[in-house]
């Protein structure tokens, strides 16, 4: 593994138990239909779709989806973040194949699936349009990407000034925070205009539709909400051929 994986996912392994615990949360509170407003629509029609969260961390989006009778698979690079997901599974009781996988490099075969989902993932990938062409290559002919990302490149997480008191950012140590922005300056990403650099290169993969909308945050967060993310949130929709 890579330098910079190895080191993210050490990071995401030490925030695994506080992370899962604030997904529990948040799949029992109203963020849970306020995310599926948000993710039900871009579906391709049809029921018991086979969808791909790609980077699912705890299960969120997985467990969500499942529990509205589609077939989830969900990857995520760290183990720790694997096992919490299938705790998550256990305790809602739906079933969800949860991996250890890299994003960039996916074992599946091509057209596996009718959509892949992800929510802040692509921001930290070392090579983000590899990741891109792994996703299009496991999706089926006419299949759906959405991507819930936010352009993280220029925040500063260890200046952060603009957070209620009770959010999950303020329990996490100084040194936590500086060890994701220094993560961060690792990363090509960080340096591109986003979502502008995504639909370019969607776009160049040939994909039949590359849609970008800004306006997420505006409709899930709530800035006094434990959930609030001062980043705003974009959402990419992109159709395979």
């Amino acid at each position: 593994m890579e330098a910079v994986k190895e080191r993210v996912s050490s990071y995401w392994t030490k925030r695994s138990a506080d992370f899962a615990k604030l997904r529990e949360e948040e799949l029992e509170s109203e963020m849970a239909d306020l995310w599926l407003a948000e993710i039900e629509p871009q579906l391709p029609e049809g029921k018991g779709l086979r969808i791909l969260d790609v980077g699912t961390g705890s299960g969120f989006f997985a467990v969500l989806l499942a529990e509205r009778g589609h077939m989830l698979t969900g990857i995520d690079l760290t183990p720790a973040m694997i096992e919490e997901a299938g705790k998550l599974a256990a305790e809602n009781r739906v079933q969800v194949d949860f991996r250890v996988m890299d994003a960039e490099s996916l074992d599946f075969p091509d057209g596996s699936f009718d959509a892949v989902v992800s929510r802040n993932l692509t921001w930290t990938l070392p090579h983000p349009e590899q990741a891109y062409r792994e996703w299009l290559r496991v999706l089926r002919s006419g299949g759906v990407l959405l991507n819930f990302d936010a352009d993280y490149g220029m925040e500063r997480f260890a200046e952060e000034e603009k957070l209620p008191e009770n959010h999950a950012h303020r329990q996490m140590s100084c040194s936590q925070l500086e060890e994701c922005d220094a993560i961060k300056d690792e990363l090509a990403i960080s340096g591109k205009r986003r979502p502008a650099w995504d639909e370019e290169v969607l776009r160049s993969l040939g994909c039949t539709s590359v849609e970008t909308d800004t306006g997420v945050s505006g409709r899930v967060y709530k800035k006094d909400s434990v959930f609030y993310n001062p980043t705003p949130l974009f959402r990419i929709r992109a159709r395979k051929k």
